[in-house]
């Protein structure tokens, strides 16, 4: 008697991925079956979350690393911030806390005209409006933190416990929650395992530029930046209306949010067009940003009326006729100062003006950035105000244009860090009145690479955290400046050794196969940049700067500092058009998916 006939179904093999990066046996990047990725981890960061591998749920993990990553924030807090006891302005510890009682103490249309000289409120409607919550229930605690005019300067260490609580607890509210949903997306559309994805979300958040600038020094630029990472998060979930409310909200916290406004106009833009035009969603996405900037002007308007018809002049300090605003002197005439509407206009033309600041001309400070960097050469501050505006808008144009072409032809969601990441250098680089605190900016989108496709391998990690240490060496002399330059050795150094990077480490550069030309070209290039920093902080500790020339060293960290951003983005731009597939195949390119498979 014959056997049972063969099944005509072969059985499934077993499906093989890819090498966890976070082991020492993945980073070549080649594929391995899974019971031979568990040997050791491949940097310190991996090597303390080793022990919950596989044993700890993500919903056990998640508020573990939350509440280590709260405790760090709560100790750098700790340090001293902008300011203290540095009379006359105080720094930005000041300047946050001002806007807290003149918010609170003052009628809603006199917040951006009030005392101009002393922290005039400079950034968009919902930074006034958090103020205000902030200024509120600080109210509650202690009036006197918020008393105005005779507040002025405060250093009570009771309203800087308040200060730096309002700061985690607006992070928590809005940053984190952003960057761990985006997280998750992410990594699962890259096809990372759960376990990656945690590694890459403890290097996120404890990312050290953003410690040091909004914890140390002080600031809420997360609550911008959380806002970002939601628009992003929301792209990859496909809910493009959720992305357009968030990035409203984002633009209407710190008007740096521009810094990524090509990236979401592009996109979103794309995904209207392409694989086919989709007039209804196109109309739906600009009602919906209509809608988001009406909600978010509407209570300054209605608050501007509503003084009105209380007899409550915007510019009480003016006795007389009132001078025009200066965004004013061509428009004036052609308004009737006595119409209803009046008000609401020289409201949002005031706002306006104090967002941007044109008038102080193309840079304020050294930056590291292209112009600062060209000053050294060429004094720029001699030419016209008019032509410098406009050589920085087609310099900002020329960078921006690449990448955003690529995002458009190529509305891919996997794209969106390097997109937004090559954009923001863009603007950094390039653009009209950059401040230090900006490349925080490029650095986020930058760092949330570490939850993409290889993203904690060690040609990644090197780049990454290349930007990220160079970003916060370049803030050094503005660190240095307020005594924080001890918190900053320590987060930098920190996260360096986490990630296993230079100077704490060089092993991010050791590569056990696949020695190509580009990767020695990136062991020269950084190691000549690390050197180069190192050097610096030693000649800087060390030697005066000569009296005729007092901004040496500042000099000397623009110049290195621009020259290392530049590198930067265009590395992020390099593998933007090689993952996109937009240029024709080449060697470089065959070889690269070669090496990957």
């Amino acid at each position: 008697m014959a056997g049972p006939s063969p099944s005509p179904h072969k059985p499934r093999r077993k499906a093989k991925r890819s090498a966890d990066p976070t082991s020492s046996f993945g980073n070549s990047g080649s594929v391995r079956p899974v019971e031979t990725l568990v040997r050791a981890p491949a940097f310190p960061l991996a090597a303390f979350l080793w022990p919950a591998r596989g044993t700890v749920s993500q919903w056990e993990l998640l508020p573990l690393i939350l509440m280590a990553a709260g405790l760090f924030r709560w100790a750098a807090g700790l340090w001293g911030y902008s300011g203290f006891e540095r009379p006359p302005m105080f720094g930005d510890y000041e300047a946050q806390r001002h806007w807290m009682e003149v918010t609170t103490q003052l009628p809603i249309s006199q917040w951006y005209f009030h005392d101009l000289e002393w922290w005039g409120l400079d950034y968009p409607p919902l930074t006034a409006y958090h103020s205000w919550l902030c200024g509120k229930i600080g109210s509650l605690i202690d009036p006197s933190w918020f008393a105005l005019f005779s507040s002025r300067g405060s250093h009570d260490p009771a309203l800087k416990v308040f200060m730096r609580a309002t700061v985690i607890v607006s992070e928590y509210l809005i940053y984190v929650p952003a960057v761990v949903i985006f997280v998750r997306r992410y990594s699962r559309l890259s096809g990372l395992t759960n376990w990656s994805a945690a590694v890459a979300l403890v290097a996120i958040l404890m990312q050290p530029a953003t410690i040091l600038i909004d914890h140390v020094h002080f600031q809420y630029n997360t609550v911008m930046l959380g806002f970002v990472v939601a628009s992003m998060s929301s792209m990859l979930a496909g809910r493009n209306l959720w992305a357009a409310v968030f990035f409203v909200a984002a633009l209407g916290f710190k008007q740096m949010a521009l810094y990524y406004a090509f990236s979401v106009f592009t996109y979103l833009l794309g995904n209207c067009i392409f694989p086919r035009v989709n007039i209804p969603r196109f109309v739906a996405i600009a009602a919906v940003t209509a809608a988001s900037f009406a909600i978010l002007l509407l209570p300054l308007v209605v608050g501007a009326l509503y003084d009105v018809r209380r007899g409550i002049d915007s510019r009480p300090d003016i006795d007389g006729p009132r001078p025009p605003l200066p965004l004013f002197q061509g428009l004036a005439v052609y308004l009737d100062t006595e119409a209803f509407y009046y008000p609401v206009v020289e409201q949002l033309v005031q706002m306006v003006h104090r967002i941007f600041p044109f008038a102080r001309g193309l840079f304020e400070d050294k930056v590291a950035n292209f112009w600062c960097a060209l000053n050294v050469v060429i004094k720029l501050k001699k030419y016209p105000a008019p032509l410098l505006q406009r050589g920085a808008l087609l310099a900002t144009l020329a960078s921006i244009l690449p990448p955003n072409l690529v995002l458009f032809l190529r509305p891919r969601k996997d794209l969106l860090p390097l997109a937004f990441a090559a954009t923001a250098w863009g603007f950094f680089l390039f653009s009209y009145q950059v401040h230090e605190k900006s490349v925080l900016l490029p650095l986020m989108p930058m760092t949330l690479l570490l939850a993409g496709s290889h993203g904690l391998s060690k040609s990644t990690r090197a780049w990454v955290g290349f930007a990220n240490i160079l970003g916060c060496w370049t803030m050094f002399p503005l660190l240095q400046r307020v005594d924080l330059a001890m918190p900053y050795t320590v987060l930098t150094l920190l996260w360096a050794y986490l990630l296993g990077l230079p100077p704490t480490s060089l092993g991010v550069y050791l590569q056990e196969t696949g020695n190509t030309w580009s990767h020695w070209a990136t062991v020269f290039i950084h190691g000549s940049f690390y050197l180069a920093m190192a050097f610096w902080h030693v000649l800087a500790l060390v030697l005066s700067p000569p009296p005729d020339k007092p901004d040496l060293w500042v000099v000397a960290n623009v110049g290195v500092g621009a020259a290392g951003f530049s590198l930067c983005y265009l590395w992020c731009l390099w593998r933007l058009l090689n993952e996109s597939e937009i240029l024709p195949r080449s060697w470089f390119r065959r070889k690269e998916k070669a090496k990957v498979q």
